[in-house]
């Protein structure tokens, strides 16, 4: 048998997410993976490289729970938040169980599940990128874990507080609902944090990459009740985060850093302002939609041919044409105002 055929078949027939980097490209401005443009700049403090780290880094524990509004016990630290979506399926889904997930979306979710051989359910989101909430509750058998991404990737938008609040009353006692905040810093008063203690089964997902601006890092979070915790620490690996990791994640979260944070959201709130207002006088622009995150998705009249033109100019964006209901659609991250203006100057020159 070939190394192939001896792999798992739910392996064999899985496409892998196309993450920017896996997608490639040669660019000098990159703006399709959600990233802040520049590097914070932090120096170790810790170098006791010859121990193996602690399993949960109480420093970033205490520092994020704080931060969160949230209690220590409620923390869960893991390598990015892509392994918080892993880690969930794990501990709760069994052979015969379902995730389901709304697309447009984030595709890990669905890879996960794959890689588990765990079925998925779609519900697709409503034309305004909303959740279909009677057609969820008709597809709920057999589903174990249900994920949402507020504010949604790719399209921006924040999924309404009373839909999920809907949801988590429909799947009480039955499955485990994932509200995936990545973008949520961008408009911090939509968090649904404030509901763990009224929905046990209610698990948030947190990351330090995007606002944070260290997406290199590697450093995600769950916020859930102690319960559960308790039940992903199981199957969680024994050290997740190196020394290194969990060194600058502290600073990331002590005072100076979030003041540091916060400047950074205001800076790219300005600059998606400017973007999304110079986008709108193209004449190949058919809509620009509402954000509230690090980027903006746009519906180009041929969004493939905008893709493909600024590619080749080493001005490397994410082509959304595949995704369920985005045709032409192309995602734009906010990058720096001369970035912005660049892609703006490139968009303008086509013909």
């Amino acid at each position: 048998m070939t190394i192939h055929q001896l792999s798992r078949k739910n392996i064999q027939a899985l496409t892998p997410y196309q993450s920017a980097r896996r997608l490639g490209g040669k660019g000098d401005v990159w703006l399709n993976a959600n990233e802040f443009p520049t590097s914070p700049n932090f120096d170790l403090t810790d170098r006791t490289f010859n121990r193996y780290p602690e399993p949960q880094p109480q420093a970033v524990v205490e520092s994020y729970a704080r931060y969160a509004g949230v209690q220590p016990e409620n923390v869960l630290v893991s390598r990015g938040g892509d392994e918080s979506i892993e880690l969930i399926i794990r501990a709760f889904c069994e052979e015969n169980d379902a995730v389901l997930y709304c697309p447009p979306t984030y595709g890990m979710y669905a890879v996960s599940a794959e890689t588990c051989g765990i079925a998925c359910k779609t519900v697709p989101l409503t034309a305004d990128f909303q959740l279909n909430l009677s057609e969820i509750e008709r597809q709920l058998n057999g589903v174990k874990v249900v994920f949402v991404c507020s504010p949604n990737n790719p399209t921006g938008n924040l999924i309404k507080r009373s839909d999920l609040l809907k949801l988590l009353q429909m799947t009480a006692g039955k499955a485990i609902v994932v509200v995936d905040e990545a973008y949520i810093e961008f408009c911090p008063e939509a968090s649904i944090v404030p509901e763990l203690v009224n929905y046990p089964h209610l698990a948030v997902i947190r990351t330090l990459s995007k606002a944070f601006a260290l997406a290199g890092l590697r450093c995600g979070f769950t916020l859930a009740n102690p319960e559960m915790i308790h039940i992903l620490q199981k199957v969680i690996a024994p050290y997740p985060l190196p020394v290194p990791v969990a060194d600058i994640a502290a600073q990331a979260l002590q005072l100076q850093g979030l003041a540091q944070m916060q400047r950074r959201v205001a800076e790219i709130l300005a600059n998606r302002a400017e973007l999304q207002k110079n986008l709108e006088k193209l004449p190949l622009v058919q809509q620009v939609f509402p954000s509230e995150t690090n980027y903006l998705l746009v519906k180009f009249q041929d969004g493939q041919k905008v893709f493909q033109t600024l590619w080749e100019q080493g001005i490397i964006l994410r082509d959304q044409h595949k995704a369920l209901g985005l045709q032409n659609c192309v995602r734009i991250t906010v990058g720096t105002k001369s970035e912005n203006e660049r892609v703006v100057g490139a968009i303008s020159a086509i013909k």
